[in-house]
């Protein structure tokens, strides 16, 4: 559903994280049709200026009664910095939305959900919604350093259990979220299901940690998107062998089914003009 003839202003916006130079930034959006319409796993597609890029963002959170949704990123190519320079009041060009099939909410009994990085964004409305329909929720938080642990508070208020993890120590556990995952696994009652987002290389390493014990694990996937709608086919993977589309046929899929190695070479394709084109503009 296409939000028409309505002012995509930014209501409000701040800096969730900082390190060196990397920035998480949150931004609230006034998009009424898409607050109402949403479902937790959904995203959207939005384009900063119109002759811009589009780009696939998780919806973090809505607000029906403003009208308002929330998206939480991190700037990285040229895009997500030029969305990080805008400031509220401003408006962005376009948006697109409720995309994707929405996460299956339902009593599950025991799930693990994993967030690494910007990751944490993506699980938080998940892990919301399976906890108000009687689940145990235990959250996993990876992050490189201390400063970049996203929505910590917000998780612990609908978890049972949160752990923490950095890379250098800074904060929680030393080591990445796998390290918990295999202790987890091996000490308590194993969990109903697993669900995991970041980037692509931790979620197959949870894949291959969960795959042993049979623990059905879902993942969503971020791939290079252009259209949304499924017509473009640059958001395809493979699925069991089978061709899907992003877009449209998650973003959610069976981690075990995943095949990684394409998933990778794929999201890799535009690397080199990524970097040409924040060197031409010195972001």
């Amino acid at each position: 559903m296409e939000e028409l003839a309505i002012e995509h202003k930014i209501i409000s916006k701040s800096i969730l994280a900082t390190d060196g130079k990397i920035r998480i930034i949150k931004l609230e959006l006034l998009a009424p049709i898409i607050a109402k319409n949403y479902l937790p796993g959904q995203f959207v597609i939005l384009m900063v200026t119109q002759n811009g890029e589009r780009i696939p963002l998780t919806i973090v959170d809505t607000d029906t009664t403003r009208g308002t949704i929330t998206i939480i990123f991190q700037e990285i190519g040229y895009t997500t910095k030029l969305l990080g320079n805008l400031s509220p009041q401003q408006n962005i060009y376009h948006l697109l939305g409720p995309l994707g099939k929405p996460t299956e909410i339902k009593n599950f009994g025991k799930v693990i959900i994993i967030g690494g990085g910007v990751g944490a964004a993506e699980i938080y409305p998940v892990a919301k919604s399976l906890k108000s329909v009687g689940n145990k929720i235990i959250t996993i938080l990876g992050a490189r350093t201390k400063n970049l642990v996203l929505l910590e508070p917000e998780l612990r208020k609908v978890s049972d259990e949160v752990y923490v993890t950095t890379d250098d120590g800074s904060y929680g556990e030393k080591g990445v979220v796998t390290d918990v995952l295999k202790k987890l696994l091996t000490q308590n009652e194993q969990p109903n299901l697993v669900y995991a987002v970041g980037p692509i290389v931790m979620m197959r390493a949870v894949a291959e940690v969960t795959k042993p014990f049979g623990i059905q694990t879902i993942v969503s996937l971020n791939t290079i998107m252009v259209d949304g709608t499924g017509m473009c086919g640059s958001c395809r993977v493979t699925i069991e062998g089978k061709i899907k589309l992003v877009c449209c046929d998650g973003p959610e899929f069976d981690a075990h089914k995943v095949d990684w190695e394409e998933l990778i070479k794929r999201n890799n394709i535009y690397i080199s003009q990524e970097k040409e084109i924040l060197e031409w503009y010195k972001l």
